[in-house]
Order: structure tokens, then sequence, then C-alpha cells
């Protein structure tokens, strides 16, 4: 792709494919918990926002952000496999992290299942840093990294 795609902030009408989506691209064996209705309360949260990428009428891409006093939690991200490797999804990541410089935020973080290589590497690539990989992070089933971005210079530790 040599343009990024147009990203939007999500409308309710959206909420049951972002949910489908999560279900099928990040919830797998998983309990399903990012159901249309938890999908739709995000969406008109004043602390999250909730990026749609859609190519002929359909949803290729989303990410969830929740902006917190000074840190931004990127909650849930994916993008469809037909649309991955083509700048989709860090087309959503720069508008999500940019809304996140806007409002103030120190740095983003997130986190990942631990043998999901590609979400890895794609988030290392985007300068994001693995901190700790916790055993059984997702239900008690499968374990995670969490990960971090700052977006202003961190502070000396």
């Amino acid at each position: 792709m040599t343009a990024d795609p147009p990203v939007h902030l999500a409308s309710a009408s959206d909420a049951a494919d972002v949910a489908e989506m999560s279900r099928e691209l990040i919830e797998h064996g998983l309990p399903w918990s990012w159901r249309p209705s938890r999908v739709a309360r995000a969406i008109a949260s004043p602390e999250t926002n909730v990026a749609v990428v859609r190519t002929q009428g359909r949803l290729v891409a989303f990410g969830i952000m929740e902006y917190l006093e000074e840190d931004a939690h990127l909650v849930l991200f994916a993008v469809h496999p037909s649309s991955q490797r083509r700048g989709v999804g860090s087309a959503v990541l720069r508008w999500l992290e940019e809304s996140a410089r806007a409002a103030g935020t120190a740095r983003v973080r997130l986190e990942a299942r631990w043998d999901n290589v590609a979400a890895r590497s794609f988030y290392n690539e985007h300068g994001y840093r693995e901190l700790v990989i916790k055993s059984r992070m997702y239900s008690g089933v499968s374990d995670g990294v969490r990960m971090e971005k700052w977006l202003r210079i961190a502070p000396e530790r």
C-alpha cells in the first residue's frame, strides 16, 4: 500500500464487527469477553478511542486505546489476515499514538500473547519494548508479554 488507509473513530454500528473480529483473531481459544455490548461501551466512553479501517464496507482493522492519567493502554488491536503486511496496522497504530500524544500521554502500554510472534515483531518494529513475560496471563491458559513505548522522554530510573 502506498498511502495510509483512512482511519476513523468507530461508531456504535461498528461494535458487532469489532467484537466478531476480536473473537476470531484475538480471543481464539479463550472465553469471549469483548462482545458487542462491551465494544459499544468502549466506543461510547470519553476515555477510550476505538479506531477502525473499512475497505469496501468491510472491517479490516481496529484498535481500542484507553486513556489513563499519563499512560494509555492499547487494549485490543487486530488486522484481518488479508490486509496484513500492507500498512493498515501501522496506520491504525500511528493514528492511535498521535491521538495519545495530543491527549498528553507519556507512554503506551499493551499486552500480547507470548506465542504471537507476528504481533510481538510488529510492536517491536514500531518502537515497543518487551518488559516482562507473565505466565498464564490470558484466562490462565496462555502466557503473555507486557510491552511499552514512551511517547515522551522516559524518566531516568
